[in-house]
């Protein structure tokens, strides 16, 4: 189980890009958006509660639909991001000297071609905060505010060549009812709710930049937002401490105690961390289980008994029990609707 723990193995509702597609689809005709969906693995009833998202087809749709759209922000901010936008944003950050820098390029390139926001770079002696402030009374946009906080802190990782610590993200919109979908996003407990949405970093993280070249920006670019887009981080919440506990032990020797353990904390206050990060640590194996299983169900390469026992179950009709459970529909049936197109 040691590659569970990997982002690969991440899933999000349904619920955390419903926004996205909201934006997306006035771009489209309804043959288009249709198609967009249906290439990318995605169900045309998007917005069942308990579906979720894997990153191959968070990176798929957003690699067609940037493209296709001639948005390369897909409909998230009132004014299109023409195409090559992203090109040029990466040719002027890769030039700073430093990741502070980095992000002070970053927020002046925005403001080029934002209506909605301006971003602001707040120094001080302890801390770099990038800032939206709105331009107007239109409500927050869930999803481009996540997208271009989280693009930020990829950019000034790609250039420190490790992931950049973030001391707190923090939202203007209200707590979603998705809003465990976030700590896969930040490393960095996410806070909702707060005057504007902003990201912090502590001065003492920002490291030097590390020259990346030209060929490293056309990676960067043909990939996106794969390299960026997840957390890779398993230390910035006790869940996903946790998480990456049960990624590195077989399910039959996987406890909590055992995870108490691993954690240098006694099963109580592990108990109380996990409850403060609004989990427990049968949601987290449960949880990750479902990932594991999802990842397998939508490559089509393994019988629905193999996964059962990928991921712990001794019998298949368990697994089929907990699988309806977590999404609404059986094995077989997820594997139909989200599985691979023929």
């Amino acid at each position: 189980m040691s590659s569970a723990a990997s982002p690969l193995y991440f899933t999000v509702s349904n619920q955390f890009i419903s926004d996205w597609l909201g934006a997306l689809q006035p771009l489209c005709s309804e043959d288009h958006f249709a198609s967009l969906l249906e290439r990318c693995d995605l169900p045309a009833r998007h917005h069942e509660r308990k579906g979720r998202v894997t990153l191959d087809q968070i990176v798929r749709l957003y690699q067609l639909a940037a493209v296709e759209t001639g948005d390369e922000m897909m409909g998230l901010w009132s004014r299109p991001i023409r195409p090559r936008a992203l090109q040029h944003l990466l040719t002027s950050v890769r030039e700073a000297t430093s990741l502070a820098s980095a992000l002070y390029r970053f927020s002046t390139f925005w403001n080029l071609l934002l209506d909605d926001y301006r971003l602001d770079l707040v120094e001080t002696d302890a801390t770099l905060t990038l800032r939206l402030v709105p331009q107007g009374d239109a409500p927050p946009q869930r999803f481009g505010h996540m997208l271009i906080l989280k693009l930020a802190h990829g950019l000034i990782s790609w250039l420190a060549r490790y992931e950049v610590p973030v001391k707190a993200v923090e939202f203007a919109f209200q707590r979603p009812p998705f809003e465990e979908d976030y700590a896969v996003i930040f490393p960095a407990q996410a806070g909702f709710g707060r005057p504007a949405t902003s990201l912090v970093f502590d001065q003492e993280a920002l490291g030097p930049v590390r020259i990346r070249t030209a060929t490293d920006l056309e990676v960067f670019l043909r990939n996106a937002p794969r390299d960026w887009i997840f957390t890779r981080s398993s230390e910035h919440t006790q869940s996903l401490r946790v998480r990456a506990y049960l990624g590195r032990t077989g399910w039959e020797n996987a406890s909590l105690s055992g995870a108490a353990r691993a954690l240098h904390v006694t099963p109580r206050t592990l108990i109380r961390r996990l409850r403060a990060d609004g989990t427990s640590f049968q949601s987290i194996k449960d949880a990750l289980r479902r990932d594991i299983a999802i990842r397998h169900l939508q490559t089509g390469r393994r019988s629905v008994e193999a996964i059962a026992q990928d991921v712990g179950y001794s019998s298949a009709a368990s697994f089929h029990k907990a699988f309806r459970r977590w999404t609404g529909k059986s094995p077989s049936a997820y594997r139909r609707a989200d599985g691979p197109t023929p």
